[in-house]
Protein backbone atom coordinates (compact mmCIF):
# COMPACT_ATOMS: atom_id res chain seq x y z
CA UNK A 1 0.00 0.00 0.00
CA UNK A 2 1.24 3.48 -0.88
CA UNK A 3 2.09 5.64 2.13
CA UNK A 4 2.74 9.35 2.48
CA UNK A 5 4.53 10.19 5.70
CA UNK A 6 3.98 13.71 7.01
CA UNK A 7 7.03 14.06 9.19
CA UNK A 8 9.00 16.64 11.14
CA UNK A 9 12.72 16.90 11.81
CA UNK A 10 14.96 14.72 13.94
CA UNK A 11 14.76 15.43 17.67
CA UNK A 12 11.25 16.82 17.15
CA UNK A 13 9.88 19.68 19.22
CA UNK A 14 6.23 20.44 19.95
CA UNK A 15 5.71 22.41 16.75
CA UNK A 16 7.14 19.61 14.59
CA UNK A 17 4.88 16.99 16.16
CA UNK A 18 1.74 19.13 16.17
CA UNK A 19 2.19 20.41 12.63
CA UNK A 20 2.79 16.84 11.35
CA UNK A 21 -0.44 15.61 12.91
CA UNK A 22 -2.34 18.68 11.76
CA UNK A 23 -1.10 18.63 8.16
CA UNK A 24 -1.72 14.88 7.82
CA UNK A 25 -5.32 15.55 8.88
CA UNK A 26 -5.59 18.37 6.35
CA UNK A 27 -4.23 16.19 3.52
CA UNK A 28 -6.61 13.33 4.34
CA UNK A 29 -9.55 15.74 4.29
CA UNK A 30 -8.46 17.18 0.93
CA UNK A 31 -8.00 14.00 -1.08
CA UNK A 32 -4.88 12.19 0.18
CA UNK A 33 -6.23 9.36 2.36
CA UNK A 34 -2.81 7.68 2.57
CA UNK A 35 -1.29 10.61 4.50
CA UNK A 36 0.09 9.42 7.86
CA UNK A 37 1.57 11.59 10.60
CA UNK A 38 5.04 10.33 11.54
CA UNK A 39 8.03 11.23 13.68
CA UNK A 40 11.68 10.24 13.50
CA UNK A 41 12.57 10.94 17.13
CA UNK A 42 11.24 10.42 20.62
CA UNK A 43 8.63 12.63 22.16
CA UNK A 44 9.41 14.48 25.39
CA UNK A 45 7.41 15.35 28.48
CA UNK A 46 5.99 18.55 26.98
CA UNK A 47 4.95 16.85 23.77
CA UNK A 48 3.35 14.06 25.79
CA UNK A 49 1.52 16.68 27.85
CA UNK A 50 0.10 18.26 24.68
CA UNK A 51 -0.96 14.95 23.14
CA UNK A 52 -2.64 13.88 26.37
CA UNK A 53 -4.36 17.23 26.75
CA UNK A 54 -6.14 16.86 23.42
CA UNK A 55 -6.52 13.07 23.40
CA UNK A 56 -4.44 12.49 20.28
CA UNK A 57 -1.97 9.58 19.91
CA UNK A 58 1.66 10.23 19.04
CA UNK A 59 2.58 10.02 15.36
CA UNK A 60 3.96 6.73 14.08
CA UNK A 61 7.67 6.31 14.83
CA UNK A 62 9.70 5.93 11.64
CA UNK A 63 13.46 5.88 12.12
CA UNK A 64 14.40 5.25 8.50
CA UNK A 65 12.42 5.69 5.28
CA UNK A 66 15.06 4.39 2.89
CA UNK A 67 13.74 1.58 0.64
CA UNK A 68 14.03 -1.78 2.38
CA UNK A 69 13.91 -5.33 1.12
CA UNK A 70 10.45 -5.73 2.68
CA UNK A 71 9.16 -2.88 0.50
CA UNK A 72 9.68 -4.76 -2.77
CA UNK A 73 9.75 -8.44 -1.78
CA UNK A 74 6.97 -10.83 -2.70
CA UNK A 75 5.35 -11.31 0.68
CA UNK A 76 3.17 -14.22 -0.43
CA UNK A 77 5.64 -17.08 -0.07
CA UNK A 78 4.86 -20.06 -2.29
CA UNK A 79 6.92 -22.93 -0.94
CA UNK A 80 7.15 -26.66 -0.40
CA UNK A 81 8.48 -28.73 2.48
CA UNK A 82 11.55 -30.96 2.15
CA UNK A 83 9.27 -34.02 2.09
CA UNK A 84 7.01 -32.71 -0.67
CA UNK A 85 7.30 -34.54 -3.97
CA UNK A 86 8.65 -33.25 -7.23
CA UNK A 87 5.12 -33.61 -8.57
CA UNK A 88 3.84 -31.29 -5.82
CA UNK A 89 6.51 -28.73 -6.69
CA UNK A 90 5.89 -28.94 -10.43
CA UNK A 91 2.15 -28.50 -9.91
CA UNK A 92 2.73 -25.37 -7.82
CA UNK A 93 5.19 -23.95 -10.33
CA UNK A 94 2.83 -24.57 -13.22
CA UNK A 95 -0.18 -23.11 -11.42
CA UNK A 96 1.61 -19.87 -10.50
CA UNK A 97 4.03 -19.68 -13.46
CA UNK A 98 7.20 -19.55 -11.38
CA UNK A 99 10.60 -21.14 -11.88
CA UNK A 100 12.04 -21.27 -8.36
CA UNK A 101 10.53 -22.38 -5.05
CA UNK A 102 11.96 -22.06 -1.55
CA UNK A 103 11.96 -25.27 0.45
CA UNK A 104 10.91 -24.49 4.03
CA UNK A 105 10.99 -26.67 7.11
CA UNK A 106 8.40 -26.68 9.89
CA UNK A 107 9.88 -23.53 11.46
CA UNK A 108 9.70 -21.58 8.19
CA UNK A 109 13.47 -21.66 7.77
CA UNK A 110 14.76 -22.07 4.26
CA UNK A 111 16.55 -25.36 3.60
CA UNK A 112 17.32 -24.52 0.00
CA UNK A 113 15.89 -23.49 -3.35
CA UNK A 114 14.24 -25.75 -5.90
CA UNK A 115 14.57 -24.71 -9.51
CA UNK A 116 12.63 -25.86 -12.55
CA UNK A 117 15.99 -26.53 -14.22
CA UNK A 118 17.07 -28.89 -11.44
CA UNK A 119 13.72 -30.67 -11.53
CA UNK A 120 13.83 -31.18 -15.29
CA UNK A 121 17.39 -32.48 -15.09
CA UNK A 122 16.30 -35.07 -12.55
CA UNK A 123 13.04 -36.08 -14.20
CA UNK A 124 14.36 -36.16 -17.76
CA UNK A 125 17.81 -37.81 -17.65
CA UNK A 126 20.31 -37.59 -20.47
CA UNK A 127 20.39 -40.31 -23.11
CA UNK A 128 23.82 -41.50 -21.95
CA UNK A 129 22.41 -42.32 -18.49
CA UNK A 130 19.46 -44.63 -19.29
CA UNK A 131 19.54 -46.34 -15.89
CA UNK A 132 18.44 -43.08 -14.30
CA UNK A 133 15.09 -43.30 -16.08
CA UNK A 134 14.32 -46.54 -14.20
CA UNK A 135 15.15 -45.16 -10.77
CA UNK A 136 12.29 -44.30 -8.40
CA UNK A 137 13.43 -42.73 -5.12
CA UNK A 138 10.29 -42.53 -3.02
CA UNK A 139 8.16 -43.93 -0.24
CA UNK A 140 5.14 -45.94 -1.30
CA UNK A 141 2.85 -43.36 0.27
CA UNK A 142 4.36 -40.61 -1.89
CA UNK A 143 4.30 -42.86 -4.92
CA UNK A 144 0.61 -43.61 -4.45
CA UNK A 145 -0.22 -39.94 -3.91
CA UNK A 146 1.71 -38.86 -6.99
CA UNK A 147 -0.10 -41.43 -9.13
CA UNK A 148 -3.44 -40.47 -7.67
CA UNK A 149 -3.89 -44.17 -7.01
CA UNK A 150 -4.85 -46.49 -4.18
CA UNK A 151 -2.53 -48.40 -1.87
CA UNK A 152 -4.30 -51.76 -1.76
CA UNK A 153 -1.61 -53.58 0.20
CA UNK A 154 0.81 -51.60 2.34
CA UNK A 155 4.09 -52.83 3.76
CA UNK A 156 6.42 -50.20 5.31
CA UNK A 157 4.74 -47.62 3.12
CA UNK A 158 6.28 -44.62 4.87
CA UNK A 159 9.90 -45.68 4.38
CA UNK A 160 11.73 -44.06 1.52
CA UNK A 161 13.41 -46.57 -0.80
CA UNK A 162 15.58 -46.51 -3.89
CA UNK A 163 13.50 -48.57 -6.31
CA UNK A 164 14.13 -49.81 -9.83
CA UNK A 165 11.19 -49.56 -12.20
CA UNK A 166 10.33 -52.54 -14.41
CA UNK A 167 7.43 -52.74 -16.86
CA UNK A 168 5.91 -56.15 -17.33
CA UNK A 169 4.98 -55.72 -21.00
CA UNK A 170 6.53 -58.98 -22.21
CA UNK A 171 6.08 -62.73 -22.18
CA UNK A 172 6.19 -64.59 -18.90
CA UNK A 173 9.49 -66.33 -19.64
CA UNK A 174 11.18 -63.11 -20.72
CA UNK A 175 9.87 -61.35 -17.61
CA UNK A 176 11.15 -64.15 -15.36
CA UNK A 177 14.57 -63.94 -17.00
CA UNK A 178 14.70 -60.16 -16.53
CA UNK A 179 13.67 -60.43 -12.89
CA UNK A 180 16.90 -62.22 -12.14
CA UNK A 181 18.98 -59.19 -13.18
CA UNK A 182 17.88 -57.04 -10.21
CA UNK A 183 17.49 -57.42 -6.46
CA UNK A 184 13.83 -58.34 -6.05
CA UNK A 185 13.42 -56.30 -2.86
CA UNK A 186 14.13 -53.12 -4.86
CA UNK A 187 11.86 -53.75 -7.82
CA UNK A 188 8.71 -51.77 -8.61
CA UNK A 189 6.89 -53.77 -11.27
CA UNK A 190 4.22 -52.12 -13.43
CA UNK A 191 1.75 -54.25 -15.31
CA UNK A 192 -1.83 -54.21 -16.57
CA UNK A 193 -4.31 -57.00 -15.97
CA UNK A 194 -1.88 -59.83 -16.77
CA UNK A 195 -2.44 -62.08 -13.79
CA UNK A 196 0.49 -64.36 -14.73
CA UNK A 197 2.99 -61.48 -14.54
CA UNK A 198 1.35 -60.21 -11.35
CA UNK A 199 1.53 -63.60 -9.63
CA UNK A 200 5.15 -64.25 -10.68
CA UNK A 201 6.21 -60.85 -9.37
CA UNK A 202 4.48 -61.56 -6.06
CA UNK A 203 5.96 -65.07 -5.75
CA UNK A 204 9.45 -63.66 -6.35
CA UNK A 205 8.91 -61.04 -3.61
CA UNK A 206 9.25 -57.76 -5.49
CA UNK A 207 8.98 -54.60 -3.37
CA UNK A 208 5.82 -53.24 -4.98
CA UNK A 209 3.44 -54.25 -7.74
CA UNK A 210 1.72 -51.39 -9.59
CA UNK A 211 -1.39 -52.39 -11.53
CA UNK A 212 -2.12 -49.73 -14.18
CA UNK A 213 -5.21 -48.57 -16.02
CA UNK A 214 -7.39 -48.60 -12.92
CA UNK A 215 -7.99 -52.29 -13.60
CA UNK A 216 -9.46 -54.53 -10.95
CA UNK A 217 -7.17 -56.75 -8.90
CA UNK A 218 -8.40 -60.25 -8.08
CA UNK A 219 -8.90 -61.06 -4.36
CA UNK A 220 -6.53 -64.01 -4.60
CA UNK A 221 -3.82 -61.68 -5.92
CA UNK A 222 -4.37 -59.34 -2.97
CA UNK A 223 -4.16 -62.26 -0.56
CA UNK A 224 -0.94 -63.49 -2.14
CA UNK A 225 0.59 -60.02 -1.91
CA UNK A 226 -0.25 -59.80 1.78
CA UNK A 227 1.31 -63.21 2.49
CA UNK A 228 4.54 -62.28 0.71
CA UNK A 229 4.72 -58.69 2.14
CA UNK A 230 4.53 -57.31 -1.37
CA UNK A 231 2.89 -53.88 -1.48
CA UNK A 232 0.30 -53.30 -4.20
CA UNK A 233 -0.77 -50.01 -5.77
CA UNK A 234 -3.62 -49.44 -8.19
CA UNK A 235 -2.87 -46.62 -10.67
CA UNK A 236 -5.69 -44.95 -12.64
CA UNK A 237 -3.32 -44.13 -15.51
CA UNK A 238 -2.10 -46.23 -18.40
CA UNK A 239 1.32 -47.82 -18.14
CA UNK A 240 3.19 -45.09 -20.06
CA UNK A 241 1.74 -42.28 -17.95
CA UNK A 242 2.27 -44.20 -14.74
CA UNK A 243 5.92 -44.78 -15.60
CA UNK A 244 6.44 -41.08 -16.28
CA UNK A 245 4.78 -40.04 -13.03
CA UNK A 246 6.68 -42.47 -10.83
CA UNK A 247 9.94 -40.54 -10.97
CA UNK A 248 8.11 -37.39 -9.87
CA UNK A 249 7.34 -39.04 -6.52
CA UNK A 250 10.83 -38.23 -5.25
CA UNK A 251 11.06 -35.91 -2.21
CA UNK A 252 12.40 -32.49 -3.14
CA UNK A 253 15.10 -32.61 -0.46
CA UNK A 254 17.07 -34.79 -2.89
CA UNK A 255 17.27 -32.08 -5.52
CA UNK A 256 17.25 -28.72 -3.73
CA UNK A 257 20.14 -26.29 -4.00
CA UNK A 258 21.46 -25.69 -0.49
CA UNK A 259 23.73 -22.88 -1.67
CA UNK A 260 21.68 -19.67 -1.69
CA UNK A 261 21.77 -16.03 -0.58
CA UNK A 262 19.14 -14.89 1.91
CA UNK A 263 18.32 -11.23 2.58
CA UNK A 264 17.11 -9.61 5.79
CA UNK A 265 13.70 -7.99 5.42
CA UNK A 266 14.92 -4.80 7.12
CA UNK A 267 18.07 -4.51 5.01
CA UNK A 268 18.47 -1.43 2.84
CA UNK A 269 17.99 -2.12 -0.85
CA UNK A 270 21.03 -0.01 -1.59
CA UNK A 271 23.14 -2.14 0.77
CA UNK A 272 22.23 -5.52 -0.75
CA UNK A 273 21.74 -4.60 -4.40
CA UNK A 274 25.38 -5.09 -5.42
CA UNK A 275 25.82 -8.48 -3.72
CA UNK A 276 22.52 -9.74 -5.14
CA UNK A 277 23.38 -8.58 -8.65
CA UNK A 278 26.84 -10.17 -8.48
CA UNK A 279 25.49 -13.50 -7.28
CA UNK A 280 24.53 -16.28 -9.62
CA UNK A 281 21.14 -16.67 -7.96
CA UNK A 282 17.87 -15.73 -9.58
CA UNK A 283 15.86 -15.62 -6.34
CA UNK A 284 16.54 -14.79 -2.71
CA UNK A 285 14.67 -15.92 0.40
CA UNK A 286 13.86 -12.97 2.69
CA UNK A 287 14.10 -13.64 6.42
CA UNK A 288 13.11 -11.85 9.61
CA UNK A 289 15.17 -11.37 12.77
CA UNK A 290 14.48 -14.97 13.83
CA UNK A 291 15.60 -16.38 10.49
CA UNK A 292 12.07 -17.28 9.39
CA UNK A 293 11.25 -16.87 5.72
CA UNK A 294 8.78 -14.02 5.24
CA UNK A 295 9.22 -13.26 1.56
CA UNK A 296 11.02 -13.96 -1.68
CA UNK A 297 12.84 -11.57 -4.01
CA UNK A 298 13.92 -11.86 -7.60
CA UNK A 299 16.46 -9.63 -9.31
CA UNK A 300 13.58 -7.95 -11.13
CA UNK A 301 12.12 -6.87 -7.78
CA UNK A 302 15.07 -4.52 -7.30
CA UNK A 303 13.66 -2.42 -10.14
CA UNK A 304 10.32 -1.82 -8.41
CA UNK A 305 9.35 1.66 -7.31
CA UNK A 306 8.92 1.90 -3.55
CA UNK A 307 5.42 3.26 -2.80
CA UNK A 308 6.57 5.68 -0.09
CA UNK A 309 6.56 9.46 -0.28
CA UNK A 310 7.32 12.24 2.18
CA UNK A 311 5.87 15.58 3.18
CA UNK A 312 8.39 17.46 5.31
CA UNK A 313 7.07 19.84 7.96
CA UNK A 314 8.99 22.29 10.15
CA UNK A 315 12.27 21.73 8.24
CA UNK A 316 13.62 21.73 4.70
CA UNK A 317 17.22 20.51 5.05
CA UNK A 318 18.21 16.87 4.54
CA UNK A 319 20.62 17.07 7.47
CA UNK A 320 17.54 17.58 9.70
CA UNK A 321 15.33 15.05 7.93
CA UNK A 322 14.55 11.43 8.71
CA UNK A 323 17.20 8.97 7.61
CA UNK A 324 16.72 7.87 4.01
CA UNK A 325 14.79 10.99 2.98
CA UNK A 326 17.22 11.41 0.08
CA UNK A 327 16.19 8.00 -1.30
CA UNK A 328 12.43 8.50 -1.55
CA UNK A 329 10.19 11.07 -3.22
CA UNK A 330 9.52 14.30 -1.33
CA UNK A 331 6.25 15.75 -2.61
CA UNK A 332 5.73 18.76 -0.30
CA UNK A 333 7.53 20.94 2.23
CA UNK A 334 5.73 23.10 4.79
CA UNK A 335 8.17 25.19 6.82
CA UNK A 336 9.04 28.53 8.42
CA UNK A 337 12.84 28.22 8.62
CA UNK A 338 15.58 29.42 6.30
CA UNK A 339 15.81 27.62 2.97
CA UNK A 340 18.63 25.08 2.92
CA UNK A 341 20.28 23.18 0.09
CA UNK A 342 17.66 20.48 -0.49
CA UNK A 343 16.97 19.70 -4.14
CA UNK A 344 14.23 17.60 -5.74
CA UNK A 345 14.10 15.92 -9.17
CA UNK A 346 10.72 17.48 -9.97
CA UNK A 347 8.68 20.53 -8.93
CA UNK A 348 6.94 20.22 -5.56
CA UNK A 349 4.65 22.26 -3.36
CA UNK A 350 7.01 24.26 -1.13
CA UNK A 351 5.25 26.60 1.29
CA UNK A 352 7.78 28.54 3.31
CA UNK A 353 6.57 31.58 5.25
CA UNK A 354 8.28 33.95 7.71
CA UNK A 355 5.93 33.23 10.59
CA UNK A 356 6.56 32.07 14.14
CA UNK A 357 5.61 28.41 13.76
CA UNK A 358 4.79 25.77 11.19
CA UNK A 359 1.54 25.18 13.08
CA UNK A 360 0.51 28.68 11.99
CA UNK A 361 0.92 27.69 8.33
CA UNK A 362 -0.93 24.41 8.80
CA UNK A 363 -3.87 26.09 10.55
CA UNK A 364 -4.00 28.64 7.76
CA UNK A 365 -4.32 25.79 5.23
CA UNK A 366 -7.58 24.75 6.92
CA UNK A 367 -8.87 28.34 7.03
CA UNK A 368 -7.80 29.28 3.51
CA UNK A 369 -9.38 26.21 1.88
CA UNK A 370 -12.51 26.19 4.03
CA UNK A 371 -11.74 22.75 5.47
CA UNK A 372 -13.34 21.83 8.78
CA UNK A 373 -10.78 21.92 11.59
CA UNK A 374 -11.55 19.35 14.31
CA UNK A 375 -11.40 20.66 17.86
CA UNK A 376 -8.53 18.35 19.00
CA UNK A 377 -6.43 19.28 15.95
CA UNK A 378 -7.09 22.97 16.62
CA UNK A 379 -5.83 22.40 20.17
CA UNK A 380 -2.64 20.73 18.89
CA UNK A 381 -1.94 23.52 16.43
CA UNK A 382 -2.49 26.07 19.20
CA UNK A 383 0.07 24.19 21.32
CA UNK A 384 2.60 24.13 18.48
CA UNK A 385 2.11 27.84 17.84
CA UNK A 386 2.47 29.02 21.45
CA UNK A 387 5.42 26.68 21.99
CA UNK A 388 7.43 28.06 19.07
CA UNK A 389 6.46 31.71 19.63
CA UNK A 390 6.51 31.57 23.45
CA UNK A 391 2.87 32.64 23.29
CA UNK A 392 3.54 35.44 20.78
CA UNK A 393 6.46 36.92 22.78
CA UNK A 394 9.28 35.58 20.61
CA UNK A 395 10.93 37.92 18.07
CA UNK A 396 9.84 35.47 15.36
CA UNK A 397 6.19 36.28 16.07
CA UNK A 398 4.22 37.97 13.28
CA UNK A 399 0.74 39.50 13.11
CA UNK A 400 -0.29 36.41 11.16
CA UNK A 401 0.56 34.23 14.18
CA UNK A 402 -1.62 36.37 16.43
CA UNK A 403 -4.50 36.27 13.95
CA UNK A 404 -4.34 32.48 13.60
CA UNK A 405 -3.96 31.96 17.36
CA UNK A 406 -7.16 33.89 18.03
CA UNK A 407 -9.07 31.58 15.68
CA UNK A 408 -7.53 28.48 17.24
CA UNK A 409 -8.49 29.62 20.73
CA UNK A 410 -12.09 29.94 19.61
CA UNK A 411 -12.27 26.54 17.88
CA UNK A 412 -10.38 24.61 20.58
CA UNK A 413 -11.96 26.52 23.46
CA UNK A 414 -8.51 26.81 25.04
CA UNK A 415 -7.04 29.97 26.59
CA UNK A 416 -3.58 30.33 25.07
CA UNK A 417 -1.99 32.15 28.02
CA UNK A 418 -3.17 29.64 30.61
CA UNK A 419 -2.21 26.72 28.38
CA UNK A 420 1.28 28.14 27.79
CA UNK A 421 1.93 28.32 31.53
CA UNK A 422 0.90 24.69 31.93
CA UNK A 423 2.92 23.67 28.90
CA UNK A 424 6.25 25.05 30.07
CA UNK A 425 5.63 23.84 33.60
CA UNK A 426 4.87 20.32 32.36
CA UNK A 427 8.43 19.09 32.12
CA UNK A 428 11.95 20.38 32.67
CA UNK A 429 14.56 18.62 30.55
CA UNK A 430 17.25 19.75 32.98
CA UNK A 431 15.41 17.97 35.76
CA UNK A 432 14.30 14.83 33.95
CA UNK A 433 17.17 13.90 31.60
CA UNK A 434 20.89 13.18 31.95
CA UNK A 435 23.12 15.86 30.44
CA UNK A 436 24.01 13.90 27.23
CA UNK A 437 20.31 13.46 26.46
CA UNK A 438 19.29 16.94 27.48
CA UNK A 439 21.72 18.64 25.08
CA UNK A 440 20.48 16.62 22.09
CA UNK A 441 16.70 16.56 22.69
CA UNK A 442 16.14 19.58 20.43
CA UNK A 443 19.40 19.75 18.52
CA UNK A 444 19.89 20.64 14.86
CA UNK A 445 22.94 20.26 12.67
CA UNK A 446 23.92 22.94 10.18
CA UNK A 447 26.55 23.43 7.51
CA UNK A 448 27.96 26.72 6.26
CA UNK A 449 30.57 26.66 3.50
CA UNK A 450 31.77 23.22 4.50
CA UNK A 451 31.81 23.92 8.25
CA UNK A 452 29.49 21.73 10.32
CA UNK A 453 28.09 22.77 13.68
CA UNK A 454 25.12 22.10 15.94
CA UNK A 455 22.68 24.34 17.78
CA UNK A 456 20.45 23.00 20.56
CA UNK A 457 17.83 24.73 22.67
CA UNK A 458 16.16 23.99 25.99
CA UNK A 459 13.25 26.09 27.18
CA UNK A 460 12.82 26.41 30.94
CA UNK A 461 10.93 28.52 33.43
CA UNK A 462 13.78 30.24 35.24
CA UNK A 463 17.46 29.22 35.45
CA UNK A 464 17.47 27.41 38.80
CA UNK A 465 18.02 23.97 37.28
CA UNK A 466 20.50 25.34 34.77
CA UNK A 467 22.89 26.60 37.45
CA UNK A 468 22.72 23.23 39.20
CA UNK A 469 23.56 21.34 36.00
CA UNK A 470 25.86 23.76 34.16
CA UNK A 471 29.08 21.77 34.70
CA UNK A 472 27.57 18.49 33.45
CA UNK A 473 25.94 20.22 30.51
CA UNK A 474 29.15 21.94 29.40
CA UNK A 475 31.12 18.68 29.68
CA UNK A 476 28.51 16.75 27.68
CA UNK A 477 28.42 19.48 25.05
CA UNK A 478 32.19 19.31 24.65
CA UNK A 479 32.13 15.53 24.19
CA UNK A 480 29.32 15.86 21.65
CA UNK A 481 31.21 18.49 19.64
CA UNK A 482 34.52 16.62 19.62
CA UNK A 483 32.92 13.26 18.89
CA UNK A 484 31.30 14.58 15.70
CA UNK A 485 34.13 16.78 14.59
CA UNK A 486 32.01 19.93 14.57
CA UNK A 487 33.64 23.35 14.44
CA UNK A 488 31.43 24.20 17.40
CA UNK A 489 28.35 23.07 19.30
CA UNK A 490 26.16 25.39 21.33
CA UNK A 491 23.28 24.94 23.75
CA UNK A 492 20.89 27.82 24.36
CA UNK A 493 18.94 27.51 27.60
CA UNK A 494 16.02 29.95 27.41
CA UNK A 495 14.01 31.33 30.30
CA UNK A 496 10.59 31.74 28.68
CA UNK A 497 9.35 33.83 31.58
CA UNK A 498 12.32 36.19 31.74
CA UNK A 499 12.79 36.33 27.95
CA UNK A 500 16.53 35.78 28.02
CA UNK A 501 18.97 32.90 27.49
CA UNK A 502 22.24 31.37 28.62
CA UNK A 503 24.53 30.12 25.88
CA UNK A 504 26.93 27.22 26.43
CA UNK A 505 29.66 26.96 23.78
CA UNK A 506 32.10 24.15 22.95
CA UNK A 507 34.35 24.53 19.93
CA UNK A 508 37.63 25.65 18.44
CA UNK A 509 39.27 28.54 20.26
CA UNK A 510 39.17 30.87 17.25
CA UNK A 511 35.38 30.58 17.10
CA UNK A 512 34.74 30.95 20.84
CA UNK A 513 36.88 34.10 20.81
CA UNK A 514 34.46 35.73 18.32
CA UNK A 515 31.47 35.56 20.71
CA UNK A 516 31.11 39.02 22.18
CA UNK A 517 28.12 38.51 24.48
CA UNK A 518 28.91 38.90 28.20
CA UNK A 519 30.74 35.83 29.48
CA UNK A 520 29.53 34.86 32.95
CA UNK A 521 31.77 31.81 33.25
CA UNK A 522 34.21 30.03 30.89
CA UNK A 523 32.10 28.69 28.01
CA UNK A 524 28.87 30.31 29.30
CA UNK A 525 27.50 33.57 27.89
CA UNK A 526 24.46 35.65 28.81
CA UNK A 527 22.13 36.55 25.95
CA UNK A 528 19.65 39.18 27.13
CA UNK A 529 16.40 39.35 25.14
CA UNK A 530 17.57 36.50 22.89
CA UNK A 531 15.05 33.64 22.81
CA UNK A 532 14.86 32.53 19.17
CA UNK A 533 17.31 30.03 17.77
CA UNK A 534 16.11 30.60 14.23
CA UNK A 535 15.85 34.37 14.01
CA UNK A 536 18.34 35.61 16.61
CA UNK A 537 20.96 33.00 17.50
CA UNK A 538 21.60 31.23 14.19
CA UNK A 539 22.32 34.40 12.17
CA UNK A 540 24.66 35.56 14.93
CA UNK A 541 26.56 32.26 14.98
CA UNK A 542 27.01 32.20 11.21
CA UNK A 543 28.29 35.78 11.42
CA UNK A 544 30.86 34.72 14.03
CA UNK A 545 31.89 31.83 11.78
CA UNK A 546 32.43 34.19 8.84
CA UNK A 547 34.51 36.52 11.03
CA UNK A 548 36.65 33.59 12.17
CA UNK A 549 37.31 32.52 8.60
CA UNK A 550 38.03 36.05 7.53
CA UNK A 551 40.41 36.62 10.44
CA UNK A 552 38.36 39.52 11.80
Amino acid sequence: MSEVFVIGHRNPDTDAICSAIGYAEFKRRTGLPEAVAARCGDTNERIDFVLHAFGVPAPRFVADVSPKVRDVMQSRVLSVTPEATAADALGLMDEHDIRILPVLDGTQRCRGLLSLFKLSKFLFPAANRPIDSRRVLSSLNNLTRTLGGKLLVAHEAEDEQDLTLMIGAMGLETFAERLERYPHEKLAVMVGDRWDIQNLAIREGVRVLIVTGGLAVEPKTLDAAKRKNVSLISSPHDTATTAALCRAAVAVRHMLNEDFLSLREDASLAAVRASAAASGFAAFPVVDEQGRTVGVMSKADFLKTVPRRLILVDHNELSHAVQGADQVEIIEIIDHHRIGSLTTPQPILFRNEPVGSTSTIVADCFFRHGVELPKPIAGLLLAGLVSDTLNLTSPTTTPRDAEVLAKLEKISEVNARAFTEKLFASGSLLTLKPAPQAITTDCKEYEENGAQFSVAQIEEVGFDQFWKRKTDLLAALGEYQRGRGYVFSVLMVTDVAGQCSMLLVAGVKDFVARIDYPQVEPGIFELREVVSRKKQLLPYLTHCLQRMRGGA
